[in-house]
């Protein structure tokens, strides 16, 4: 599996040594923003080396390997930024929200709906879909095991958030 990842979108450009300032809200920022790994940007994807990186406010300040001049990366405005799967290196307990989606919910032993969305700001909701709609929060105190390999979700608890 070696599909492409949206990590974030390049949203301008800083200073003029061919830094470019990206906005990226990706669950494993310190798997992509770090030296050495491929970026694609664009519609194209077309490949970039990460140079340099480092954090400014909120956002991700990015070098590219042989460009360190504003002229080189001003057509990357505007364009979002992927990196590969496999690049990504994840381990055993990790995924990537967006894989969760189309995971069955049990509590206990009875299915109780589908993943079918997932939205976060300070926790990661997802948004579950049986009899009725209703948002489980992805933390230890709801989720009691996530299997990969059989795409469930068991909760301790979830049937009671079901309003």
């Amino acid at each position: 599996m070696n599909d492409y990842i949206e990590i974030g979108k390049i949203i301008n450009y800083f200073g003029i040594k061919g830094e470019v300032k990206i906005i990226s809200d990706f669950e494993y920022p310190d798997k992509v923003f770090r030296e050495g790994i491929n970026f694609y940007i664009g519609k194209d994807k077309e490949l970039e080396i990460v140079n340099t990186r480092r954090v400014h406010k909120s956002y991700h300040l990015v070098s590219f390997k042989g460009k360190d001049n504003i002229n080189d990366i001003l057509k990357y405005k505007n364009s979002y930024v992927y990196v590969k799967r496999n690049d990504l290196n994840l381990g055993e307990d990790e995924y990537l929200y967006r894989d969760l989606i189309d995971y069955e919910v049990y509590d206990k032993d009875k299915l109780i709906g589908k993943v079918i969305d997932y939205t976060y700001s300070n926790n990661v909701l997802l948004k579950v879909k049986g009899e009725k709609v209703f948002y489980l929060p992805l933390i230890d105190n709801y989720i009691k095991k996530i299997d990969k390999e059989n795409k469930k979700i068991i909760t301790n608890g979830g049937e009671d958030l079901i309003l």
